[in-house]
């Protein structure tokens, strides 16, 4: 589709309502607690060089992993300075393999003690490799930046506002069902909880499946998680809980620079989002990839930021871990 024509289509989408779509609730004050009239949750899915190797529309897998975990590194540390200056947290689903200072392997093999992962392609990925981890350096994050960062963690860890740390998986896997064993799942996990034992966490909460695709729910409720993010469709609406005790959120819109749209409208776009958020007394859930555009992280996150942090008083701005804390609570009453 010629990129002008996709642009028009997509602001007559956005100024009719269409997208994000809406999802109203005469029972909203079960989620949006007092004295607020919206919630809204920022979360970052940081991956470095691991989550685009098996990309199928990228030829060259690679070089594309490497330029996208270029531009991640410089983001991040831009990105938490305008958190700091608003006091905007993020939940900040991680690679467990970036919460590594080195690796190394064993006998030629990388992480041998980790089940591989079957060859398999979707709508996303192909993946025809000879081993999963094929790519992993088995080095250091001074020798390898762009495959491990405990110096980036170690900022989001310090910083003075509530960020969250969650998962992302081990080596950003495919987790549907058919894919990825419950054994293959497990270890992932424990992987990831093992590497970031050093930030002297209780427990991780938050999870993101990569590529959206979802599965192991019940593995992941009873590995201590609370809550994953599902990508089926951009709502203006509220969580949904699991028999198995799981929150589901379902994204409203994603950060990203769009072809065709100048900086104002699309800075006014997701202002105009919260704005209907707040009328319609909805979550506003948005996510992004530190490896965005930086035109984006420069000229419209801080806008954005800039607009929340003078709406406190009728937005409540918080970690994924919390809300679900309140979701809880509030459940029993």
């Amino acid at each position: 589709m010629d990129q002008n024509l996709k642009a028009r289509l997509q602001k007559l989408n956005f100024f009719l309502g269409r997208n994000p779509r809406l999802e109203k609730r005469k029972d909203w004050r079960k989620y949006i607690p007092e004295p607020y009239k919206t919630v809204v949750i920022i979360s970052a899915d940081f991956e470095l060089a691991w989550a685009w190797r098996y990309d199928k529309n990228i030829k060259i897998h690679p070089q594309l992993a490497l330029d996208k975990a270029k531009v991640e590194r410089k983001n991040l540390p831009r990105i938490l300075s305008f958190c700091e200056l608003y006091n905007i947290p993020i939940t900040w689903l991680i690679v467990g393999h970036l919460f590594l200072g080195s690796c190394q392997r064993k006998n030629g093999i990388a992480h041998p003690d980790l089940p591989r992962s079957q060859n398999f392609e979707n709508e996303w990925w192909s993946y025809e490799g000879n081993d999963w981890f094929e790519d992993d350096p088995c080095t250091d994050y001074k020798t390898d930046p762009l495959w491990y960062c405990p110096d980036l963690i170690e900022m989001i860890m310090k910083s003075k506002v509530k960020h969250e740390i969650g998962c992302h998986t081990f080596s950003h896997i495919n987790c549907s069902d058919n894919i990825c064993s419950p054994d293959i799942f497990k270890a992932e996990i424990k992987a990831c909880f093992q590497a970031a034992d050093w930030l002297g966490m209780d427990k991780m909460e938050s999870f993101v499946h990569p590529g959206h695709i979802i599965g192991n729910l019940d593995i992941l409720a009873e590995m201590g998680f609370t809550s994953y993010r599902s990508d089926y469709a951009n709502i203006l609406g509220y969580p949904k809980r699991h028999e198995n005790g799981l929150w589901e959120f379902t994204t409203t819109l994603e950060f990203e620079l769009k072809s065709g749209w100048s900086i104002d409208s699309q800075i006014n776009r997701y202002i105009s989002t919260i704005k209907r958020a707040l009328r319609c007394n909805t979550l506003a859930y948005f996510w992004f990839h530190p490896s965005l555009d930086p035109k984006f992280v420069e000229q419209i996150m801080p806008a954005v930021f800039k607009w929340l942090n003078g709406k406190r008083q009728d937005i409540w701005i918080t970690n994924k871990r919390d809300y679900v804390s309140w979701l809880n609570h509030n459940l029993q009453k």
